[in-house]
C-alpha cells in the first residue's frame, strides 16, 4: 500500500494562505488505513483549521469530503460541480490523488496536505515499514521473497556489504540487513542455490529512468488493433 504521513499544521496553513474556502478532501484508501488522509483525520483537520485561521486574525471557512479513491475519475467527477465554491482544495490524498485533482479540475487549486513516503505494509498497529520501492523488475524470486532494493540501505545486489554485524546494518542499529535476512530465508527453505548466481548489474530503465512509466494491458491493445 502507499503510505503517506500528514503535513505539520504550520506547513499546510502555510501553503493554504490568504484562501478564505477551503474544501478538504480525503481518500478512502490507501491514506485511510495509514490514518493520514480519510474521514477521520479530514474532520480532525478541518477543526484545526477553523481553529487556527479565527485566532490568527483571518477566520476560513471549510468544508469536507472524501471520496473513496481520488486517483479515478469516476469518485471525483461528483464533486465537479461544487469545486468552483472553493478558493483552495486541500487534497489528503497520496501525490498520486493531488495530480489527478489538478489534471481533472485544471481551474481549481489542489494542495498536498500529506506527504507520501513509500510503498509499504503495517508491521503492528500504528507502524509501517518499508517494502517495495516499484522498481519495475521484481526480483523477489531470486532473493528468497525479501526485497534488497528497500530493505537494504546500499541496494545491494549480491549480498551484504561488510558493514553489517550481527545481522543489523550499519547505517542504522534498528534496520535489519536484508542480506542475513535473505539468506537466512534461502536457508530454511534449502534453496541457497538462488543466490549463488552472480547478478548482473539491474536494469534501472525499468524503473525512473526512463521517464513516467505507463502499463497498457494486452487484451486491450489487441482490442484497440480489432
Amino acid at each position: 500500500m502507499i503510505v503517506g504521513e500528514q503535513k505539520t499544521l504550520d506547513e499546510i496553513m502555510g501553503l493554504l494562505g490568504d484562501a478564505h474556502k477551503v474544501l478538504v478532501a480525503g481518500c478512502g484508501t490507501c491514506v485511510t488505513v495509514s490514518f493520514a488522509g480519510g474521514e477521520k483525520e479530514v474532520g480532525i483537520l478541518a477543526s484545526q483549521l477553523r481553529m487556527r485561521s479565527k485566532l490568527e486574525g483571518h477566520p476560513m471557512e471549510v468544508d469536507e469530503v472524501t471520496v473513496q479513491r481520488q486517483c479515478e475519475w469516476e469518485y471525483i467527477d461528483p464533486l465537479a460541480p461544487r469545486l468552483g465554491e472553493y478558493d483552495v482544495i486541500l487534497s489528503l490524498a497520496c501525490g498520486i490523488g493531488v495530480q489527478a485533482m489538478n489534471e481533472r479540475f485544471p481551474d481549481s487549486i489542489t494542495l498536498p496536505g500529506v506527504n507520501t513516503v513509500f510503498l509499504g505494509m503495517p508491521v503492528e498497529q500504528g507502524i509501517w515499514e518499508e517494502r517495495c520501492q516499484a522498481c519495475g523488475d521484481c526480483i523477489l524470486g531470486l532473493t528468497a521473497g525479501i526485497c534488497p532494493i528497500a530493505r537494504c540501505s546500499k541496494q545491494l545486489l549480491n549480498g551484504p556489504c561488510g558493514g553489517s554485524q550481527n545481522g543489523v546494518c550499519e547505517v542504522n542499529p534498528d534496520i535489519p540487513c536484508a542480506w542475513q535476512l535473505i539468506w537466512e530465508r534461502a536457508v530454511k527453505l534449502g534453496r541457497e542455490e538462488w543466490l549463488l548466481e552472480i547478478q548482473p548489474p539491474k536494469d534501472w530503465s525499468k524503473s525512473r529512468d526512463g521517464g513516467p512509466r505507463k502499463i497498457v494491458r494486452d487484451d486491450l491493445r489487441l482490442a484497440d488493433m480489432e
